[in-house]
């Protein structure tokens, strides 16, 4: 039988406690920490909107706390909160800033932050059910949350992860060990020049040779050619390869291109392929009811990554797969040793260890399913809205500047663009690509430079693009407003 809670019973000489190792922390130091700690990250929240939305730039590597000794004896919290704060913290890309529209942003919410408090102080050991059956429960539940959210069926299942690297990672082993089993020297992967690097990174990982991963093309939006797909297919195998994987995009990094997801899905279940998505950034926007089209056929993949540190906001380090069938996972990586309990063959729980690479493994869910009870999946499908609309009206005030290329129209939050100069090698007129280049990347430092907001950039075929990814909690109608005004007078400035 658990007994209460301390305050709720009168305590016993069995509940006093002696501390007396200088690692343990006593209920009433754990408090005062606590305290302090609190006051600096409540200050740190409250001044995020002065912070700049950069500043690596400002690392002192030569700093002392650099390659300082190891310390021997205890040094004074206030003084170690004075470093971090004032020196280790603010010289970074300021991820928690709502002008940092770089890259996919991570939100940091402050409830995921509070789970994982918890999860830490309380410790439970999540790899095996046995061991935390209810912490392990919960976290299935969280997500079979996420399974619904993504329309998959409910017997799908899935695990959470570090991010979608882990996830694609995971995902194509199961589907080297359900598909190729020994002849992974064969094995064929199928990846747009607009995926993710992970794909390839996974496949050199899983043991697919580098020769063996194909590379389709895409059209005129970005999008992976399915015909292409067929082609290059039906070629290897003429070659006697073993085509297993192909990989569609629910929004990519470039452009936020969606892949024609339905027809990949269509193609790969009449091919016998496995059909990965990775929506590691546009997954989550499946919330939104009127966004739920353009990701049509996300719900038929064989395995999903996405990452909840992008879409909902939370913490990096929260990933997800989710596979529409768990035995694979279990294919790929069950294990044991004669040490452990017998693993779970059916019924409730789940042994997480037989559906990942881990073993040891921390109650990371936790810092999903606080979110959503605390905050409810209405918060984030408005908050998603809204990172949409705000994406929407930087979109249109660029593209109405007479001399601003939009790579493609936005269909969630991201999107790329550059400024034409006359004689643009880019638009058949002539001219010097390389000069161009630089003239873009003149522009986005200087867009960059009052660090009120972070574009990024990315080159496609040889021509540099400035990005630009609505995409953080905080990012309200005023900075965007003062992004547009920044990034008109830096378009009008390169003009001249």
């Amino acid at each position: 039988m658990i007994p209460p809670p301390m305050s709720e019973r009168n305590p016993t000489p069995a509940d006093v406690r002696e501390f007396d190792s200088a690692l343990d922390t006593s209920p009433q130091d754990l408090e005062r920490l606590l305290e302090r700690v609190g006051r600096r990250l409540a200050a740190f929240v409250a001044e995020i909107g002065a912070q700049p939305a950069q500043a690596a730039d400002q690392h002192d590597s030569s700093a002392a706390w650099v390659r300082e000794a190891l310390p021997e004896r205890p040094a004074p919290l206030d003084d170690v909160l004075d470093l971090l704060f004032g020196q280790v913290v603010p010289a970074a890309f300021n991820t928690a800033s709502p002008g940092y529209l770089a890259y996919i942003p991570g939100g940091g919410l402050v409830s995921a932050a509070a789970a994982e408090l918890i999860a830490a102080v309380v410790n439970r050991y999540t790899g095996l059910w046995i061991s935390a059956p209810g912490p392990v429960d919960l976290e299935a539940n969280a997500v079979r949350w996420l399974v619904e959210l993504m329309g998959m069926p409910a017997s799908a299942l899935g695990v959470l992860t570090s991010g979608a690297s882990l996830s694609t990672l995971i995902a194509m082993v199961a589907a080297r060990e359900k598909i190729v089993g020994d002849g992974v020297s064969r094995a064929t992967v199928y990846v747009s020049r607009e995926t993710h690097h992970i794909v390839q990174k996974a496949a050199r990982v899983a043991g697919v040779p580098a020769a063996n991963v194909r590379t389709v093309g895409v059209d005129a939006s970005y999008r992976l050619r399915v015909d292409e797909l067929e082609d290059a297919v039906a070629d290897d195998r003429l070659r006697g390869l073993l085509p297993f994987f192909v990989c569609g995009s629910a929004g990519t990094v470039n452009t936020g291109a969606i892949d024609p997801l339905d027809d990949i899905a269509d193609f790969a279940s009449r091919d016998g392929l496995w059909f990965h998505v990775d929506g590691a950034y546009g997954a989550a926007f499946r919330l939104v009811p009127e966004l739920a089209g353009v990701l049509r056929g996300m719900e038929r993949c064989d395995s999903l990554a996405m990452d909840p540190h992008k879409g909902l906001f939370l913490a990096y380090g929260t990933g997800a797969l989710l596979v529409r069938d768990p035995a694979d996972l279990r294919r790929a990586y069950a294990a044991t040793g004669s040490y452990l309990p017998a693993m779970r063959d059916s019924g409730a729980g789940i042994d997480y260890c037989e559906h990942t690479p881990e073993l040891s493994r921390d109650w990371r869910g936790l810092r999903l399913w606080l979110p959503l009870k605390l905050h409810g999946a209405g918060a984030f499908r408005d908050a998603l809205r809204d990172k949409r609309r705000l994406a929407l009206e930087v979109y249109a005030a660029i593209a109405a500047e007479p001399d601003v290329e939009i790579a493609a129209p936005p269909e969630l939050s991201l999107f790329a663009f550059r400024q034409r100069v006359a004689g643009d090698g880019h638009d058949g007129h002539g001219g010097d690509t390389a000069a161009q280049n630089r003239h873009n990347r003149e522009l986005l430092a200087r867009v960059n430079a009052p660090r009120r907001i972070m574009l990024t950039g990315t080159e496609i075929d040889g021509v540099f693009w400035l990005r630009c990814c609505v995409l953080h909690l905080r990012t309200r109608d005023e900075r965007i407003a003062e992004a547009i005004a920044l990034l008109r007078a830096e378009l009008a400035a390169g003009r001249r």
